[in-house]
């Protein structure tokens, strides 16, 4: 559920703050962290959060928070880590975070603030709620090698289809993982099997509405039909 901005004695300054809030939220909810998402760092912004495994979906329904009539989400490239990269001294290579990862996916990220309002809320504050994070889908193996840049299709049942000459914001779709496993190395955290990093999204935010199918094409990298429905009010 959404609520008001941290008290102002409790509200984070910079981005070691943010981060700081970030991982006590982490340990109070004691949710196994299934994924991060990652984007390199820019000045003024530290692109990471970590996506818990109850959020993560590969279902075909989607059941969103309660009490909302759409979902924001983001088209996105998935990794799946098969072996562990732990904290340790030394610096990974490129060439083993790649061997590392287990399979490469399609995947949506789910996107909603725990905050009321996001206007006007510095990044620290933003970085410390996650960074809209609200989920993941994650969708089938991708059938070639991911790319830069592809031709995303969409279609809401009953629509015209829609169409986005699809980017990673970064270029290269892999270089914040690389980036995250390192960072999460220094922090004495480091990835584990099992967990999957989203990197940034190809198309911005797409709003999706709710009980209707979407079918999707990743310029036939991957094909999927999935929906999405609200959760119960508990």
């Amino acid at each position: 559920m959404a609520g008001p901005r941290l008290p102002e004695n409790c509200r984070p300054v910079d981005l070691e703050d943010g981060w700081q809030v970030q991982q006590e939220v982490s340990r109070r909810l004691a949710l196994t962290i299934g994924g991060w998402k990652a984007a390199l760092p820019g000045p003024g912004k530290l692109v990471v959060a970590p996506i818990y495994a109850p959020g993560i979906s590969q279902q075909a329904a989607v059941l969103t928070r309660p009490g909302v009539d759409s979902v924001k989400v983001e088209p996105e490239i998935a990794y799946v880590v098969a072996r562990d990269l732990p904290a340790r001294a030394q610096a990974y290579s490129e060439q083993e975070v790649d061997a590392a990862v287990g399979s490469v996916h399609a995947a949506l990220e789910i996107c909603a603030s725990r905050y009321l309002s996001l206007a006007d809320l510095p990044f620290p504050e933003l970085l410390a709620d996650g960074l809209v994070n609200d989920g993941l889908w994650l969708g089938p193996a991708l059938a070639a090698t991911e790319a830069p840049a592809f031709e995303l299709s969409w279609q809401i049942e009953g629509e015209p289809v829609q169409q986005a000459q699809a980017r990673h914001p970064n270029g290269q779709p892999r270089a914040p993982l690389y980036w995250l496993a390192n960072f999460l190395r220094e922090r004495g955290l480091g990835l584990l099997a099992g967990q999957t990093v989203i990197t940034g999204s190809y198309a911005g935010v797409l709003e999706l509405p709710l009980q209707r199918r979407v079918r999707f094409d990743y310029g036939g990298l991957a094909r999927f039909e999935l929906s999405f429905a609200a959760a119960r009010q508990p």
